[in-house]
């Protein structure tokens, strides 16, 4: 799982810019695009004209709801919402603009990677499509270390940390990305186990969803002190639910897939220790090889499915519930509505079918 795409409903927008999300969210969005056409100048520097295209266009805020804007927003939105938090807890601007551009290098990374556990050619940076997506996939990481290392020097240089400081963000993010991958390589010749439902979130989903969306707090963990520091602390946890929250929210729009590798999936965890009989018959077929057709989840599994996505609402609750009590604007009573949105593009029927009822 990477930190996008989101927010493919366009009700979803609609419904968020209502309660004036993205209003409050304005400047935090012209940040992010701020960054990122950084991060593309910078690579002029870094790699040859050859390998190379012309840079897409990074809108502004008052471009949001344009075309260009929403898929901006869409797949930079976790991004966005982390600047958001930093900046009311207290955080400098000048560390604001740091953590910035060092988390769009996190999230690159974290695509290309992602690229290569899943066979796909995601990619954050204009690189000239002169090859297979693999190898895109392994010069889109190159690239992101070389990148990442100039943001450091550019942080330094500026006063907001230090060598040794710098040297220390490298290496608590290369621990931290290195226990995700640890868990996403267990799976590569897939899983013979199915953990219940409780383990599987704890183990898997607290890891690929949770973990990652900590990354964001790698380097305020080490450079912030005091009551920022403090603040940050209980953040990250929420932050952590949230994407514990997204990642089960993945396993409902990615069941096919995943029971087709023979992943961790918690939709699977819930029909075969928890579904009814029906349901544990049906799966035990698609498990054992049988095609999924289109629309098997929603009336094959549709009360297991519902189960999971409750799990998501729960989580998805306590982390706004969380954010709140150390500042943050966003209203908790949103939750719901946020986990319904935060799904891929073949998501958002399965979610508008799971929900039609609520």
């Amino acid at each position: 799982m990477t930190l996008s795409p989101v927010f493919r409903s366009k009700d979803a927008v609609q419904l968020l810019a209502g309660h004036g999300v993205w209003s409050r969210m304005a400047a935090d969005m012209e940040a992010q695009a701020d960054a990122v056409r950084l991060h593309y100048k910078d690579l002029e520097g870094l790699l040859g004209a050859e390998f190379r295209k012309e840079p897409p266009h990074v809108p502004s805020a008052k471009e949001v709801t344009t075309e260009a804007g929403l898929h901006f927003l869409q797949e930079y939105f976790f991004l966005i919402l982390f600047r958001s938090i930093f900046a009311s807890l207290g955080v400098s601007a000048d560390r604001l603009r740091f953590y910035t551009e060092l988390n769009f290098c996190i999230k690159g990374t974290i695509t290309a990677a992602d690229n290569l556990f899943d066979d796909q050619a995601k990619t954050l940076l204009p690189l000239a499509d002169k090859s297979g997506p693999r190898f895109l996939s392994i010069l889109q990481l190159m690239a992101f270390e070389r990148l990442m290392r100039r943001t450091l020097d550019r942080g330094e240089a500026a006063g907001v940390l230090t060598r040794e400081q710098g040297d220390a963000i490298q290496r608590g993010l290369l621990d931290r990305m290195a226990t995700i991958g640890t868990l996403e390589g267990s799976e590569e010749g897939g899983v013979d186990d199915i953990p219940p439902p409780d383990e599987m979130v704890d183990s898997v989903h607290r890891v690929r969803g949770g973990a990652l969306f900590a990354l964001a707090f790698a380097a305020p963990t080490l450079l912030e002190d005091g009551d920022v520091a403090a603040k940050l602390e209980a953040a990250e946890r929420a932050v952590a639910q949230l994407g514990t929250a997204f990642q089960i929210v993945d396993d409902l729009t990615d069941f096919e897939f995943d029971v087709g590798r023979r992943s961790h999936n918690l939709l699977v965890s819930q029909i075969h220790h928890l579904g009814s009989g029906p349901e544990r018959a049906a799966f035990r077929e698609f498990w054992t090889g049988t095609a999924m057709e289109p629309g098997d989840v929603e009336t094959l599994f549709g009360e297991s499915a519902r189960a999971v996505l409750e799990r998501a609402y729960v989580e998805a609750r306590s982390s706004f519930k969380g954010l709140r009590d150390v500042g943050f604007w966003f209203d908790p009573e949103l939750a719901d509505d946020v986990v319904r949105a935060i799904v891929g593009l073949d998501g958002v029927a399965r979610m508008e079918a799971l929900t039609s009822s609520d």
